[in-house]
């Protein structure tokens, strides 16, 4: 890719896990301040594991693996398997820059 997103508007923050969660995961609230791996709607994306305890990108630009590709531009967007999936019925809408269908890898704004 030519152009870089990166750094653009990110907010990380920790939160204790509940059940196993891997670095790369969408993630969902599961009490207070705790996190699970996302089984529909995701809140973030897991970007680090430490001691029971994940930081959580919670906003801004980021690269995850994807099951079913979305479209670029808005785009209603779960969770499954450790990985997002479009989903029009029960997504929630995120904007969608980058699609890379060979890695099965989406870029987006969370």
């Amino acid at each position: 890719m030519k152009v870089c997103f990166n750094g653009f508007g990110e907010s990380v923050l920790t939160f204790e896990t509940q059940g196993t969660i891997d670095v790369g995961d969408p993630v969902m609230i599961s009490g207070n301040g705790k996190v699970k791996k996302a089984t529909s709607n995701f809140c973030g994306i897991c970007t680090g594991l430490r001691n029971g305890y994940a930081s959580v990108q919670m906003s801004g630009y980021v690269r995850t693996a994807y099951t079913t590709a979305p479209e670029v531009g808005y785009s209603k967007l779960s969770a499954s398997n450790g990985k997002v999936t479009a989903d029009d019925v029960n997504g929630r809408e995120y904007l969608v820059l980058d699609v890379d269908t060979t890695e099965h890898i989406v870029g987006i704004i969370l």
